[in-house]
């Protein structure tokens, strides 16, 4: 079965996602929460070698010092270990349909296998695993989860054939060539933020047999303008009251304080920008909201890559037919492919599609809002409006935190390739 991309057009209103599923990490942290990473940054002040190397992989995080981990740990596994966190994703309907397809139409694949759960969570994957008919189930879990997995497996009766352990897939010290199959679900927003992908290749690399199986086995990126000018001005319209407020606050330092703060000024408008303009924003977009049909423009096989090339996405072109002046903002969202192995290939092929086209998924789309200072100012230097939008697009690890990605795009308004461009750039973070 492929779950494929649908035609655009008219789609029957469904309900729309309960509250719990809008955009992940939105809650106040709960006091649990809190007191967790209390503890994790009382543990780094002990240690000074919490900074991440420079250049340093997912690998070098979770085989590294203590207070390495721990800051880790405290910046991106802690969430995963609260059962709301989970709850959320478990709810996430087109997310569930795809593994639970794809496992559950091809056991003729799982039949006496066995099988590693990377990054389980609450060990669903494993427990679809195990009725598909897995010999043997491995759900590796790095947080406190794994006892909540661990609880569900024996609920369901299932203990015999998965085997929860709490460890980073990269210590979890396993035979070479000893699984069958790969399962797991390391997509983050916009597929690579989050860098899981790094623990499922060294999986393959050192655990999986010859012509085993990975699920899923290859993703791509896709990039499209979209219609939010009333958004992106809302945007602007933020930061611009944000430096009133300034201007007001400095007015007062002075009148009521007698402290001039006005030095301050440029470093908070610059915050105030980062904050409201070059921030990744999560969404939930309509099919009819894409102001141009989107591109593929990078796509990752996860048999055949390394590490390297999984870590980024170097620029890559593309171009649209939409005049320069017109792009209020893009839009980029994945797809992944469940198509087993060349070896064993899958009976049924299934593809997780997180389109606006298909609608809802707890992974959304990710929005990024374009200046069109920088845009209008380029257009008047060259004399000319672009009838197409055209540039490159790259997707680079921040330095100093291997999880979280800068996306950097450059927009030509001049067909010289020598001619100067516009250069923007966002967090995804």
């Amino acid at each position: 079965r492929t779950a494929s991309r649908t035609t655009p057009g008219p789609r029957p209103p469904g309900p729309p996602p309960p509250p719990t599923l809008r955009r992940l990490h939105e809650r106040a942290p709960t006091a649990a929460l809190r007191r967790a990473r209390q503890r994790t940054m009382a543990a780094m002040d002990t240690q000074p070698d919490t900074q991440q190397p420079e250049g340093a992989g997912v690998e070098a995080l979770m085989t590294g010092s203590p207070a390495l981990q721990a800051a880790d740990y405290a910046n991106y596994f802690s969430s995963y270990a609260y059962i709301y966190h989970q709850k959320q994703m478990l709810t996430d309907g087109a997310r569930m349909r795809a593994y639970r397809d794809a496992i559950m139409f091809n056991k003729k694949c799982f039949e006496g296998k066995v099988v590693l759960d990377v990054g389980a969570g609450s060990g669903i994957l494993s427990i679809w695993a195990a009725k598909a008919g897995a010999k043997k189930v491995i759900a590796c879990e790095f947080t406190a989860m794994a006892d909540h997995a661990k609880r569900l497996v024996e609920a369901n009766g299932l203990s015999d054939v998965v085997e929860v352990r709490r460890s980073a897939v990269e210590t979890l010290g396993l035979e070479k060539d000893s699984v069958d199959i790969i399962v797991s679900e390391w997509m983050g927003y916009f597929l690579l933020r989050e860098s899981m992908l790094d623990s499922v290749l060294h999986a393959r690399d050192n655990y999986l047999k010859p012509g085993g199986a990975i699920y899923p086995n290859r993703a791509a990126l896709y990039w499209a303008p979209v219609a939010l000018q009333g958004e992106r001005d809302a945007k602007l319209a933020e930061t611009a009251e944000g430096m009133a407020d300034w201007d007001a606050f400095e007015d007062e330092m002075m009148r009521e304080h007698d402290v001039d703060v006005r030095c301050l000024r440029a470093p908070y408008e610059v915050e105030q920008v980062d904050y409201h303009m070059k921030q990744a924003a999560w969404a939930e977009l309509r099919d009819d909201q894409l102001a141009a049909p989107p591109c593929r423009f990078w796509s990752i096989d996860l048999y055949a890559c390394t590490k390297a090339e999984a870590a980024g996405v170097a620029a890559s072109p593309f171009q649209f037919p939409l005049p320069l002046d017109r792009v209020a903002a893009f839009a980029g969202w994945f797809d992944c492919h469940f198509e087993g192995s060349p070896a064993d290939p899958a009976v049924e092929a299934v593809v997780l599609d997180t389109s606006p086209a298909e609608g809802y998924t707890h992974w959304g789309q990710q929005v990024f809002y374009v200046p069109p200072a920088p845009l209008r100012d380029a257009c008047e230097a060259s004399g000319r409006v672009p009838f197409a939008t055209a540039g490159t697009i790259a997707l680079k690890r921040q330095k100093g935190s291997v999880r979280l990605y800068d996306v950097d795009v450059t927009l030509n308004v001049a067909e010289d390739p020598a001619a100067p461009k516009v250069a923007l750039s966002w967090e995804l973070s």
